[in-house]
């Protein structure tokens, strides 16, 4: 057989595979059907790496084992947020890798040039922190950002300080600071024009991601 038979043929049974999955798996729970479908996908990678079925057969593993779920708890966990953000401007999403991600305002978060945390983020972080300690497979990632008024050497500590201050509050209700990362990109990022005071109060925010991986126990 040669390679781009093979090739072929594994592609076509990852392919076949997922089509089977996503429309026979309804009894399937969402963990369960995510890491199955990741399974399939990831096939088709290792028949894209080479011919072999071992490659295929790594490829099923890293598709399985590496992606994001969105699980029935992510999805309640984004209505609780929704419900306790209602009517403050802060933004609740599902991302396309199947992350949470609450994108907050500085007129909820941080006074200009500040990082310690506003009385009104505080509800919305006990929110966010309720109930992690049951899922144990999540990870949170807290992304720090200022407008682009004054200079670097101030922006990116005062982007990571931020995130610390909301990493530390996050601890103080319970959550195990080592599953949550920080990181500060300063005035590096911004979704608004710089050049009009609404537009960089747009851009002072902090984003914080909530994302979950399948068990190997499910």
């Amino acid at each position: 057989m040669n390679i781009s038979t093979s090739s072929a043929r594994l592609t076509t049974v990852g392919l076949t595979a997922v089509a089977l999955l996503i429309g026979g798996c309804a009894n399937m729970s969402d963990a369960q059907r995510s890491a199955a479908i990741g399974a399939g996908v990831g096939a088709l990678a290792g028949a894209a790496i080479g011919d072999s079925s071992k490659s295929a057969a790594i490829g099923a593993g890293v598709g399985a084992l590496g992606g994001y779920i969105w699980s029935n708890q992510m999805a309640q966990k984004k209505a609780a947020m929704e419900q306790a953000t209602a009517g403050t401007g802060v933004a609740v999403t599902q991302t396309a890798d199947n992350q949470l991600k609450l994108n907050i305002p500085s007129d909820i978060s941080f006074d200009t040039g500040r990082a310690n945390i506003k009385p009104n983020l505080q509800p919305i972080l006990n929110q966010f922190a309720q109930g992690l300690s049951s899922q144990p497979n999540t990870e949170i990632r807290i992304i720090g950002h200022t407008d682009s008024t004054g200079s670097d050497a101030i922006n990116n500590p005062l982007s990571i300080n931020r995130a610390a201050s909301a990493r530390d509050y996050l601890s103080s209700r319970g959550v195990d600071a080592r599953r949550i990362q920080i990181d500060g990109r300063g005035s590096r990022e911004p979704i608004a024009d710089n050049s009009s005071e609404a537009g960089r109060a747009k851009n002072r925010r902090i984003e914080i991601f909530l994302a979950e991986r399948a068990s190997a126990t499910r």
